[in-house]
């Protein structure tokens, strides 16, 4: 069998990858104009499973059973129902494995698109300008999904597949709550690594912790004509938020970071990400509501960082004029998601950056993150040594969202020799 670096074989794989180019556009294009907003997950899932199926791979789809992650601290409240919504998993497993097993994982879901009317062209219509394909979730983060298949197709191409186990995910709520990733681990999912072709060509070996909170607030509705002797619920958020703004700067100060973020320019983001409230134009507004995400490092825990918003919140809200009339809950939702690091030293991070110098020409930048990715759910609960390294691409969660085609194009040869280097190959058994 070939060696990974054998150069015949590496001629062979790269002209195989090239050819895939074509097919590359088209099912970006496909997946791009399926709009798997979340609850809206299937219609691009099926697709999925279509794709998957049609590589010979055993297809297992499955939703998503709550009950069986509540009790498991990866575990983030869900936000809506489960039903219909499943994860797709390709499975492949050859006749004797020799070689080290692989996940390849990728989200399905894709964020909002905010206000259509910005797009130059509809947000689910893909655009190919040049190199560049248009459309939300190109690059957050379809076009990966598409390179790992891409990979995989370019092997069978040339009638050789992994010689280890190998599973191509596609799981919901990567952008909320991360369930749909560790919801394969519970499905008893495990490998002996894991790569998420997320957008950003580089190798993530640490990333933030992520946490959604609700603010709900009520105040002291009077008439507009007569404000003043009221307390308008929507101030009072707008000043307890304030207050959550001032926690952020300490934990960005030097003396406050892990050594990992010394160099960022500003690690820690707490961000106001919805507020809604009142009643009428003419009344002082009796409720506010805020979604409010915050960021956190890996040496904190979520029971630490609770502690001290709680805390925050409770001294600002001691200091309010007129807080008699002000009354606050916070309850958490979405993303409860723990910061992770990755070793630099690890066999994938040595063996991923050596792919990619030896495809590229060029060394591989090691990154963290000041987000979240499911990389987290494999790395802290696996445990299973993941990363992100994926296409280039921008205006991720912005209005135009691209992702580069040549990138994309480039990501899949690293990943299909990354396949052969890391599980070895076989030729391809007759299915």
């Amino acid at each position: 069998m070939p060696e990974a670096t054998d150069s015949g074989f590496v001629r062979e794989l790269s002209a195989a990858v090239a050819a895939t180019r074509t097919d590359t556009v088209r099912m970006l294009s496909e997946l791009v104009a399926l709009p798997s907003l979340l609850g809206d997950e299937a219609g691009a899932q099926g697709w999925m499973a279509d794709a998957l199926g049609s590589m010979g791979l055993r297809v297992d789809r499955f939703d998503i059973d709550e009950a069986k992650l509540k009790s498991h601290r990866g575990w983030s409240p869900s936000i809506v129902s489960y039903d219909g919504r499943p994860n797709v998993v390709g499975v492949h497993v050859p006749r004797t494995a020799t070689g080290r097993s692989l996940i390849l994982n990728g989200h399905i879901d894709v964020v909002p698109v905010g206000n259509a009317a910005m797009w130059t062209t509809p947000p689910f219509q893909p655009r190919l300008e040049g190199d560049r394909l248009y459309g939300r979730g190109a690059a957050d983060m379809k076009a990966g999904i598409v390179a790992y298949l891409s990979a995989f197709r370019a092997l069978q191409a040339l009638g050789l597949e992994p010689a280890a186990p190998v599973y191509l995910q596609s799981v919901i709520e990567e952008e909320c709550t991360g369930n749909g990733a560790l919801a394969c681990l519970v499905q008893g999912y495990h490998a002996e690594a894991a790569v998420i072709p997320e957008p950003g060509n580089a190798i993530l070996v640490g990333q933030l912790g992520v946490m959604w909170l609700t603010l709900e607030v009520t105040g002291v509705p009077v008439h507009a004509m007569v404000a003043h002797t009221g307390t308008n619920a929507i101030d009072a958020c707008r000043n307890l938020f304030a207050e959550l703004k001032l926690l952020e700067r300490e934990w960005n100060q030097p003396s406050r970071r892990h050594a990992m973020w010394c160099a960022h320019e500003h690690p820690i983001n707490f961000n106001l990400g919805k507020l809604s409230g009142g009643e009428w134009a003419s009344s002082v507004a009796t409720t506010c509501t805020a979604e409010i995400r915050l960021s956190f490092y890996p040496d904190m825990s979520r029971e630490d960082v609770r502690a001290a918003v709680e805390a925050r919140l409770a001294e600002a809200h001691a200091a309010m004029a007129g807080r008699e009339g002000i009354r606050y809950t916070v309850t958490y939702r979405g993303f409860q998601s723990e910061g992770c690091l990755l070793d630099r030293a690890a066999p994938l991070v040595t063996e991923l950056a050596a792919t990619h110098r030896e495809v590229t020409g060029r060394e591989v930048e090691l990154t963290v993150g000041t987000g979240t990715t499911d990389a987290r759910s494999f790395n802290l609960y696996g445990p299973i040594p993941a990363t992100c390294y994926g296409p280039v691409g921008a205006d991720i969660h912005g209005i135009d969202e691209w992702v580069s085609i040549d990138s994309t194009v480039q990501v899949t040869e690293v990943l299909a020799r990354f396949v052969a280097r890391w599980c070895g190959v076989t030729p391809r058994a007759a299915r």
